[in-house]
């Protein structure tokens, strides 16, 4: 089922998002990591997802996370500053991108398998599946990885533009379905199409709650 929101609280995420967002850095290494000083949310999906067009969505800042001209090309987790001291947002590195070296993936695997088991600030993992294709096998090995590190995590459908309502409907339902028994995942949703703004106010509100 979608989440939803009193005004109160979607007035609140506005607040959150009103403030500046700037570019912290990139962290490649786990020793790169900065200090946990604010709390922490993470954006993570597969390549072509829409998580650049999601943030900067969020932030009202065009151009805030960038997404790379070649799909899979990004392996960093970017860190964006948002609110003053309350709140960083975290994107992680697009997956699922065929042409990636194995190398590549199984060091990355071990990347963000250390930053989501041991990052205390970490509140949540938002987990974007594109409403054109529904959840596919990396997106499942995404879902064990978080309920392995006991990462609470909801699922984020983007593009929901690009479809008619009744496909929408049958995709929130199937999509439900496949989080019904995974122990991380919050049996919730959040339907967006970022450049429309359509369901930002509600995921912003999400977030919100999770920093006050």
């Amino acid at each position: 089922m979608s989440a939803t929101f009193n005004e109160d609280q979607l007035a609140a995420g506005r607040r959150l998002f009103n403030g500046s967002a700037r570019f912290r850095l990139g962290v490649a290494q786990l020793e790169q990591l900065p200090p946990v000083d604010r709390v922490e949310i993470a954006f993570a999906g597969r390549s072509n997802v829409g998580k650049s067009s999601l943030i900067n969505g969020l932030t009202g800042v065009n151009g805030l996370a960038r997404a790379s001209n070649t799909p899979g090309r990004t392996r960093e987790l970017n860190y964006f500053d948002l609110g003053g001291d309350a709140l960083t947002l975290v994107d992680m590195p697009g997956y699922g991108y065929a042409k990636a070296a194995k190398k590549d993936v199984k060091q990355w695997q071990g990347v963000l398998k250390g930053y989501l088991r041991g990052r205390v600030g970490l509140a949540r993992a938002f987990v974007l599946i594109d409403s054109r294709h529904g959840c596919m096998t990396p997106d499942f090995e995404m879902f064990d990885m978080l309920d392995d590190a006991a990462v609470p995590y909801q699922l984020v459908i983007t593009k929901c533009d690009k479809i008619n309502r009744h496909e929408l409907a049958v995709l929130e339902a199937e999509t439900m379905a496949h989080i019904k028994k995974r122990a991380a995942a919050l049996q919730q949703v959040h339907l967006t199409a970022a450049e429309r703004g359509f369901g930002m106010d509600e995921l912003r509100a999400e977030i919100a709650g999770l920093v006050s």
